[in-house]
């Protein structure tokens, strides 16, 4: 599947909206007005373009941390998609993307990703990126009025990925 990410535009934020799926709801959130940055240091999301040229979805990062040191320092990676474009392999190309985005143009060594223990989709989304599950995180995450647990994938910068991949 052919896709890219660019820098968010103004007249993505419509296409952006969430909602049509059981893993999206979680809560009252404020409308985004403006785009997300795409500082690759600090939090930050861009388009995810389909090859029909349309606004597909959105991936999405923010920094957690291991360890007291700056190696220590990961991104946790999202994504989002439209209903219309699921199910036809955006979402693994989109996340190897963002991944050799984050190799290529910082220093970190691991990529995070967290996932609804139901969503099997983003599960085999996120394998078919080169990630791979590392275990349960029991109700870590607030969706749909209640705690949900979910499942913590990562990649490393090391790890064998699909071809196309930076690696």
């Amino acid at each position: 599947m052919a896709v890219t990410l660019r820098a968010q535009e103004p007249g993505d934020l419509p296409f952006l909206t969430g909602g049509e799926s059981p893993f999206d709801d979680f809560g009252p959130r404020a409308i985004r007005t403006t785009p997300s940055p795409p500082q690759l240091d600090a939090s930050g999301a861009l388009s995810v373009i389909a090859d029909d040229g349309q606004v597909a979805g959105d991936v999405s990062w923010h920094w957690g941390q291991w360890g007291p040191g700056p190696g220590s320092r990961c991104p946790m990676i999202g994504i989002w998609l439209r209903p219309e474009y699921r199910g036809r392999g955006i979402g693994a190309a989109a996340q190897t993307l963002l991944v050799d985005v984050l190799f290529s143009h910082t220093t970190t060594n691991r990529v995070e990703a967290h996932t609804d223990v139901e969503n099997v989709p983003e599960q085999r989304a996120l394998e078919a990126a080169g990630f791979q599950r590392e275990g349960l995180v029991r109700g870590a995450q607030w969706r749909d009025g209640a705690y949900r647990d979910g499942y913590l994938y990562a990649v490393l910068r090391g790890d064998p990925r699909s071809a196309g991949s930076l690696g």
